[in-house]
């Protein structure tokens, strides 16, 4: 079974596929073509129409037959809310996704970074790719409920002046010779509220974002998610009596952060004792190269500190941890700027660029995740499967190569780790090669996990 990270995605065997959302949500679908837009009222399945050409849905369970959908349907995305309308999914148990093939094989699971304000999701979509469907893990939320959804998937949105306490209802659609179809559904207030003064008792976030400004970088802002793992993991070690990236229950600080629903795209941490104060501890952290480097890195954006007092020892142990959130537009940017300095890597010996291919982006990524969630780092998956194992599916490529790495906190750290190793280099500067796929997740004892894979 995969478990996947937003923009993940997998091939699904053939034949109808089971996707199950537990728990206080509202599970729904919508159906469309490759305009990503509906045609009519078929297109929807919701608990007022359980039921369209290949998709049903059945309490929390939906089930979709791809070649039973209606003639050219695309794609259909799994969309949940909650059970209540008047409560946000952030005071709710984060939503996970289960899905399973036909006999009721598991395939992968999906948790969501935890949602706040939003009061809709899109988990998952299910797509056609040629002569198969694949899976797709999503995660994206609107705040302004059905409304915003319905906008993006082609419904005009007509809002009543005042509001109503009336649940929103499902968009309703024209049938396919309308272009567009029209959802009425009450206005609300949108605007985020200002944080709490006590938001940040101790003013670390103060000290912080003075240090950084005086070395030219962005504020940071806290982050709620960060700050339970924060606690979580100094607890752990005042527990311990002990510094140290994992606990004493085995699990790493990394994978506290996932945990609390918190993908990133970068992260660092701080673990510390000794300092009674906050402004102890911030000064501590500028005092030393590496400390301060990460405290100033301007890659980061969200920031939380926690503390534990009265360990093994006596001292005060503390983890202040640091990140930027994973959004499918920035872990393809990290890809492409690996790519980048890849091809650089190659120019710089006289070898042609490699251009980028999708086949093996998406086993690289696929890698790439399962290695962070499974926490193993090996060429060899757990199931025994090789690199060109995992890049036959859907790559016509005859020769293969991978390089892995773990624990690097930016492209430029991982392809300067691969250089410098013989065994990655030579992959990089293969003069056969000619294509590449750039896998990378957070999370696990290691903290990043990244996958070149090389075809020809």
């Amino acid at each position: 079974m995969s478990e996947l990270v937003p923009g993940g995605h997998l091939p699904l065997p053939g034949g109808s596929v089971t996707v199950r959302v537990p728990g206080p949500f509202d599970v729904s679908a919508l159906i469309t073509d490759d305009s990503g837009k509906v045609r009519g009222d078929g297109d929807f399945v919701f608990y007022n129409q359980p039921s369209a050409s290949g998709a049903r849905l059945h309490d929390d369970t939906l089930t979709v037959d791809p070649p039973r959908l209606r003639p050219g349907a695309t794609r259909v995305t799994v969309v949940v809310s909650p059970a209540d309308p008047g409560t946000p999914l952030g005071r709710l148990p984060a939503p996970t996704l289960h899905v399973s093939g036909s006999g009721g094989r598991a395939i992968a699971r999906f948790v969501p970074p935890r949602p706040r304000q939003e009061t809709v999701l899109l988990l998952a979509e299910i797509y056609r790719r040629g002569d198969g469907w694949k899976l797709r893990a999503l995660g994206q939320g609107y705040a302004d409920g059905l409304a915003g959804l319905a906008r993006d998937f082609g419904v005009d949105v007509i809002e009543d002046a005042t509001p109503s306490p009336a649940p929103e209802p499902m968009p309703t659609a024209r049938p396919a010779s309308a272009a567009r179809s029209t959802l009425h559904t009450p206005s609300a207030v949108r605007t985020p509220s200002a944080p709490s003064p006590d938001a940040d008792p101790d003013g670390f976030l103060g000290l912080v974002n003075s240090a950084r400004s005086e070395a030219g970088s962005p504020a940071v802002a806290l982050d709620a998610r960060l700050a339970s793992a924060a606690r979580s993991h100094a607890s752990a070690m005042a527990t311990a009596g002990r510094l140290g990236v994992e606990g004493p229950d085995g699990v790493s600080v990394y994978q506290r952060i996932t945990a609390a629903g918190h993908t990133y795209v970068t992260v660092g941490e701080h673990l510390v004792s000794g300092p009674r104060a906050p402004a102890e501890f911030v000064a501590y952290c500028l005092r030393t190269e590496q400390a301060r480097r990460t405290l100033h890195d301007p890659a980061f954006t969200h920031a939380a500190l926690a503390y534990v007092r009265g360990g093994r020892s006596g001292d005060t142990y503390w983890t202040a941890l640091w990140a930027r959130p994973l959004t499918p537009g920035g872990l393809s940017r990290t890809a492409a700027e690996v790519v980048d300095l890849t091809n650089r890597e190659r120019a710089r010996a006289g070898l042609r660029p490699l251009a980028v291919d999708p086949a093996l982006t998406t086993a690289a990524q696929a890698y790439s995740a399962d290695m962070a969630a499974r926490a193993f780092y090996s060429h060899t998956s757990p199931e025994g499967s090789q690199p060109w194992d995992r890049a036959a599916a859907g790559s016509r490529m005859r020769t293969i190569g991978e390089n892995i790495a773990c624990g690097q906190r930016s492209p430029a750290e991982v392809v300067e780790g691969w250089m410098n190793s013989p065994g990655h280099r030579a992959n990089i500067l293969k003069r056969d090669f000619t294509h590449i796929g750039i896998g990378f997740a957070g999370g696990g004892p290691a903290g990043t996990y990244w996958t070149q894979l090389f075809g020809a």
